[in-house]
């Protein structure tokens, strides 16, 4: 009776165990995130409250304005990197809008702009705000680095691409291009282009700037949000297409209710954020 009680529980024992194995799993290992731009204090919000939902997990930042975030996931030494355009051999996720806003001075009394004027503004064909209707002050760019995605995605959408005169001042911190518009007096008057919540929380906090309405349109999150606001970009997450379990844990969480709220921040999120599971709007999330 003895052995046959010995047999029973040896059989039974990985039947026992191997669920509450399963059950304490989750994504384990490190995981490196690699970008350049403006949405590095996101991530980092992110990667921080995902270690903390995931204790075996570890999420290391690798952020330089000068980098190439595609290149390091491609030769291996990132896992995801976060982009504003697609890349055929890499899969991409939307976790994200940023809307693009048009910042000038306070002073500046123009009302709003075309898509064409912004277009005509920054390629070098108008110079002087009262062509437009504004000022009589010369127009003074402040451009941003090549290498980053706003930049790409400021100059797809009016068809620039390539035509920002080289006369204008090349500025990457987004503080200090806010302060180089507010700072700016006459005869020049600066205007420079900018991430949406940064430009709304410039304004905010009393910044002398103000934020110009494209195509009668106001730069807001909900505009942003319904592509009233046209001039916007995709926050994306790219990785090899290979399967990577912490990869697709990470991605899953920035689309989940909390990753959502913790976008929300500062940039537009693709769901109605509530109490219970998000719903979807606008901007689904998106992979080739």
């Amino acid at each position: 009776m003895t052995v046959r009680v010995l047999i029973a529980l040896v059989l039974l024992l990985p039947s026992v165990v191997a669920p509450l194995q399963v059950a304490g799993e989750g994504p384990s290992g490190s995981l490196a995130i690699a970008g350049n731009g403006p949405e590095m204090p996101m991530i980092e919000q992110l990667a921080r409250a995902f270690e903390k939902a995931n204790p075996r997990a570890y999420v290391d930042i690798l952020w330089d304005e000068n980098s190439k975030p595609i290149e390091l996931v491609k030769s291996g030494q990132a896992q995801l990197a976060v982009a504003g355009r697609e890349e055929p051999d890499l899969n991409a996720t939307q976790i994200a809008w940023d809307g693009i806003a048009v910042m000038v001075n306070l002073a500046n009394h123009m009302k709003e702009v075309t898509t064409q004027q912004v277009a005509e503004i920054f390629s070098g064909k108008v110079r002087l705000w009262s062509d437009l209707g504004g000022p009589e002050t010369k127009i003074l760019l402040i451009d941003r680095p090549r290498n980053r995605n706003i930049r790409d995605a400021f100059e797809q959408y009016l068809g620039i691409t390539g035509k920002i005169p080289d006369s204008a001042k090349v500025i990457g911190p987004d503080d200090k291009a806010i302060k180089t518009v507010a700072g700016t007096i006459p005869p020049l008057s600066a205007v420079t282009y900018i991430s949406l919540g940064t430009a709304l929380d410039a304004v905010s906090g009393g910044v002398a700037v103000r934020l110009l309405p494209l195509d009668k349109v106001e730069p807001e999150e909900p505009t942003v949000k319904d592509g009233r606001y046209k001039l916007r970009r995709p926050v994306l997450l790219l990785s090899k297409k290979e399967p990577n379990p912490i990869v697709e844990a990470f991605v899953a969480f920035a689309l989940s209710n909390e990753g959502q709220s913790i976008i929300d921040e500062a940039y537009t999120p693709l769901v109605q954020l509530s109490s219970g599971r998000p719903k979807e709007t606008t901007g689904s999330p998106r992979r080739p």
